[in-house]
């Protein structure tokens, strides 16, 4: 019996450092905003401003989880966390969308019934500070608009600042047709709007941390296609037990137990064959799998597998 291991690059200290850097910076930012639009939701009666000022409430809460992940996902593994806390980042960015989430079934509810009852709004102030939401969120976006692709926990704090600054243009929209027209359910449908864009984002992050959380197969990778695949390399038998996950969005895991004809063992052969079960997975497929073990088995031992199952 043979194991292998093939060890691909990962994300580096520098880059998770720089990550964390753009988050605090939006985390200020998105603090400094949140605080004005409450004064300008109570001072206008704005329910779409205290909806946008609402959802920014989960954000600085979501981006103080994200900073918090992000600075555990630094920690060295150690003999009792092999990845170290790098899954912090998928648990902070299913609290972030649990967050988002409760928010927009809140604003949801109030804005029912603000369009059954609607109240004056202050429509010049509510444009002036939803200009002020607008501005800070498109600095935002271009802070964490480069790193947003590195880990799950940033992309969920982009996906926030962005559903803020589309809540800032509803904002400025709703008060503007209040402004010219003096309809003033224009405030609740604007706040519908702005759910509407937060929630299937949401749902969509929730999808993919639950998928890491509950170890599912990575999305794009096709176990059937894997295993067609080794099978047909020479001298592989058989392949069992394969399993493939995510520690985190982006760093996919696989494991299996490979046959082999009984003659690699005897004349060296398998660790040449491990090598192309590596390369295997970490070039062929459309997700590259540079975490890979490999347990080799002669042909012979197969019947010893009690528990192996496909």
């Amino acid at each position: 019996m043979g194991a292998g291991h093939h060890h691909g690059p990962s994300a580096g200290p520098d880059g998770a450092q720089d990550q964390r850097r753009r988050l605090l910076v939006v985390l200020g930012l998105t603090a400094t905003v949140m605080v004005v639009q409450v004064v300008g939701g109570l001072v206008t009666g704005s329910l779409a401003l205290l909806a946008d000022a609402a959802h920014m409430l989960t954000d600085v809460v979501g981006l103080g989880i994200a900073v918090l992940a992000a600075t555990l996902a630094l920690r060295p593994p150690t003999s009792r966390r092999t990845w170290g806390l790098r899954r912090a980042e998928v648990l902070g960015a299913t609290v972030q969308a649990g967050l988002l989430l409760a928010v927009g079934v809140l604003v949801a509810v109030e804005a029912v019934r603000r369009l059954a009852e609607p109240p004056e709004v202050a429509a010049g102030l509510v444009l002036v500070f939803g200009a002020v939401g607008l501005a800070v969120n498109v600095v935002g976006l271009a802070v964490l608009a480069r790193g947003r692709g590195a880990s799950v926990n940033t992309r969920a704090a982009f996906l926030e600042v962005l559903a803020d600054g589309v809540g800032s243009v509803a904002v400025l929209v709703s008060a503007l047709v209040v402004l010219l027209t003096g309809w003033q359910r224009a405030d609740a449908v604007a706040s519908f709007v702005v759910v509407a864009l937060v929630v299937p984002r949401t749902l969509s992050i929730l999808r993919e941390t639950t998928g890491v959380l509950l170890e599912a197969v990575p999305r794009d990778l096709d176990l059937d296609d894997v295993r067609g695949h080794l099978l047909a390399l020479p001298h592989v038998r058989g392949v069992h037990d394969l399993h493939a996950s995510e520690i985190v969005s982006g760093l996919p895991v696989l494991s299996a137990h490979v046959v082999l004809d009984d003659g690699c063992f005897h004349d060296g052969h398998a660790p040449q064959v491990l090598d192309v079960l590596q390369r295997c997975v970490a070039e062929h497929f459309a997700v590259a799998v540079h975490h890979s073990t490999f347990q080799l088995e002669p042909l012979s031992h197969h019947g010893h597998e009690e528990h192996a199952h496909p």
